[in-house]
């Protein structure tokens, strides 16, 4: 029969000390850590990047309507929002929206715009390089270029589309249809159709230099 000493002895001679512990579990455990960590700061700076993606855009309201479907059992309402979403840098869309409440159908309208979105080409003095005319339905704009100073001479949705894009000199008339919707999509139209001299050029196989002459 063992005494209280022998057995306190034989139990602490099967403990390891901290100083046994082998090296390779204590850089496992230090890996292991490290790994979490430069996991952690990826999706910080996946995070950071996916925010100042998105701070870049910005979303105006061009109508908010409240709008009626005949079912089985009556009336469903629901709200209708168009929206123009926008980076003032050459990029433009518009989105339409429909929710049982206005915040979603602005949230719907925004994911929608982007889903559209338009490269308009610039010039140097903030403008379009050449006329163009649009149409959507009945509706029809013209816009056209104008001189450095101008300002954005155009009305309704048609002011936003192209503030949004980022043209700060430009001359633009509606010349059909009043309404928003159509107005809107009849100015995206004409700046899709847009093409800088230089595509042109390569379009027809031409110098740039016979354009202007």
């Amino acid at each position: 029969m063992l005494t209280m000493t022998e057995t306190d002895s034989n139990s602490q001679s099967q403990v390891p000390a901290a100083a046994d512990v082998p090296p390779a579990a204590e850089g496992g455990r230090q890996g292991q850590s490290q790994g979490e960590r430069r996991e952690r700061r990826e999706r910080r700076e996946r995070r950071g990047r996916r925010e100042e993606r998105d701070s870049e855009w910005q979303e105006r309201v061009v109508q908010i309507r409240r709008v009626s479907k005949t079912v089985k059992g009556g009336k469903k309402m629901s709200f209708r929002a168009i929206l123009v979403v926008g980076n003032e840098k050459g990029q433009v869309g518009i989105g339409v929206g429909k929710a049982s409440d206005v915040i979603g159908a602005v949230r719907k309208g925004v994911a929608d715009g982007k889903k559209h979105l338009v490269k308009v080409p610039l010039t140097t003095s903030s403008s379009i390089p050449t006329v163009v005319e649009g149409r959507d339905g009945a509706a029809s704009v013209l816009i056209r270029p104008a001189a450095p100073g101008t300002g954005v001479i155009a009305g309704g949705s048609i002011r936003t589309v192209l503030e949004l894009a980022g043209v700060k000199n430009v001359l633009a008339k509606r010349l059909g249809s009043k309404t928003p919707l159509n107005n809107a999509r009849a100015a995206m139209m004409a700046l899709n159709a847009l093409r800088t001299h230089k595509a042109a050029a390569k379009e027809r196989g031409i110098p740039l230099q016979q354009l202007y002459s």
